[in-house]
């Protein structure tokens, strides 16, 4: 298979919607659920450890096939997967809007999964493809992770009111709707081109995918069992690193790594999502455990931080990126984050949600709107064309992992403090550090560049 010139692009906005809503698809597919698992529990008379796998199924799949995905999308050409990853997406979602027992149920759950995997290194592919470097691809980027960023919050309150008025089923015929209006629009939206010379590495791809699965199953486990299954993902990677030293065509190119930009991009996807989403996971605790929001509520109190990704990131971050580095605007994200996730130390058993709790939701939010569409960009910054697609999927694969292990890691440290409330604190407090400590990193490390190349 040789390189071929792309398809010129002929309407950049439908491309950018067909994009956005790809990602909104995948985003909202775990957010959106969130409020109808009480309703599965009752309709299969789940326990909560059981019940958890409907939402853990899809992000262990999600995170594991990732990096085959990516591969996948370089090989074969990024339309062509992203098609595909789309159509699994939306067929599984189907199964699952119809499934008659509980494995049904969680194995359509797991190929969701896997179409998100497929689709989404392939669509942060075709958005570089899509727009020439510059202020037309910083705003893309922008617009990007501004609908990125809603739909989780947003699909978590749609969720609740879909299943309030019809039902938990609901929540799945959404995703078959939107999936089939992705699908329908994709072949006049994207460009067309074939894939670069290359094979997928079969061992790579196996060692890889069960290495990362492994990963992200071990820390959304607990006890002994955990680390054994922590040990087998330790040996799949070391065989997955081994395996991509050696062949010709690795589904990871090892060398990415060696970009500044790559290294950057991929501490500050980590931190992002660590601290985010460790601080969604707390949200609904607090506000539905201690000041007694209904599900609907403690979802609609969510909204500012969305609202507040998506302006910056729409209307501030594009621009601002035609003037400072992706560098730049990650450091100074992550402090945001950093500082709105440790202002939730100051939470009271009943204080009042805006005193408390908006501000830092609205200071997280600015940073993620800073930081989402600066890493993005960074993470493809200086990549060949050929493996455009698998360095999506590592910015992809880092987010994944920043929220499992952030979230394990968070409710590690809770579970240190006999106070509820005060165990909430020390996670907040524990997130707020790392971003802190990252930003730093990213700050120093675009300052000892700027020396060396004076």
């Amino acid at each position: 298979m040789t390189d071929t010139a792309v398809t010129p692009l002929i309407r950049p906005g439908l491309a950018l919607g067909v994009l956005a809503g790809a990602l909104a698809l995948d985003v909202s597919g775990l957010g959106v659920l969130n409020a109808a698992l009480p309703s599965i529990g009752t309709r299969f008379d789940l326990s909560d450890t059981t019940l958890q796998w409907v939402m853990t199924a899809y992000a262990v799949t999600f995170a594991g096939f990732l990096l085959v995905g990516g591969r996948l999308a370089d090989v074969l050409g990024r339309r062509r997967v992203f098609e595909a990853g789309v159509a699994v997406f939306t067929a599984s979602a189907l199964v699952g809007a119809v499934a008659p027992n509980t494995a049904v149920l969680l194995g359509a759950r797991a190929v969701q999964g896997i179409g998100a995997a497929l689709s989404g290194p392939a669509a942060l592919a075709l958005l570089s493809e899509a727009f020439p470097a510059g202020p037309a691809r910083n705003r893309a980027f922008s617009v990007y992770a501004a609908v990125g960023a809603a739909s989780f919050s947003g699909g978590v309150m749609l969720g609740g009111v879909l299943t309030q008025l019809l039902g938990w089923r609901s929540v799945l015929w959404f995703s078959v709707l939107l999936g089939a209006g992705v699908l329908a629009v994709t072949r006049i939206g994207l460009p067309d081109g074939a894939g670069h010379s290359g094979r997928l590495d079969l061992p790579g791809a196996v060692a890889g995918t069960l290495g990362l699965t492994l990963l992200v199953v071990g820390v959304s486990s607990g006890g002994a069992t955990a680390w054994i299954v922590l040990g087998a993902a330790a040996l799949c990677l070391v065989l997955f690193v081994v395996r991509e030293h050696r062949t010709a065509d690795p589904v990871l190119p090892l060398g990415l790594f060696r970009l500044t930009s790559v290294q950057s991009a991929s501490l500050a996807a980590f931190l992002q999502y660590m601290g985010s989403v460790g601080m969604l996971f707390f949200a609904p605790l607090y506000l539905q455990g201690m000041l007694d929001y209904s599900p609907f509520e403690s979802g609609l109190a969510l909204v500012p931080m969305s609202l507040a990704v998506f302006l910056t990131a729409n209307f501030a971050t594009g621009r601002l990126l035609a003037r400072y580095t992706p560098r730049t605007l990650m450091a100074v994200g992550l402090v945001l984050i950093g500082v709105g996730t440790g202002l939730w130390t100051a939470t009271p058993h009943s204080g009042g949600y805006v005193t408390y709790v908006l501000p830092g939701l609205v200071l997280s939010g600015v940073g993620q709107g800073l930081n989402f569409p600066s890493m993005t960009t960074a993470g493809l910054s200086g990549v060949p064309a050929e493996q455009q697609g698998v360095a999506g999927a590592v910015n992809v694969v880092t987010q994944q992992i920043g929220a499992s292990v952030g979230v394990a890691l968070m409710v590690l440290v809770a579970g240190t403090r006999e106070d509820q409330l005060g165990g909430y604190h020390l996670a907040y407090v524990t997130a707020a550090v790392a971003c802190l400590l990252g930003a730093a990193v990213i700050a120093v490390g675009r300052r000892t560049r700027a020396a060396r190349t004076g």
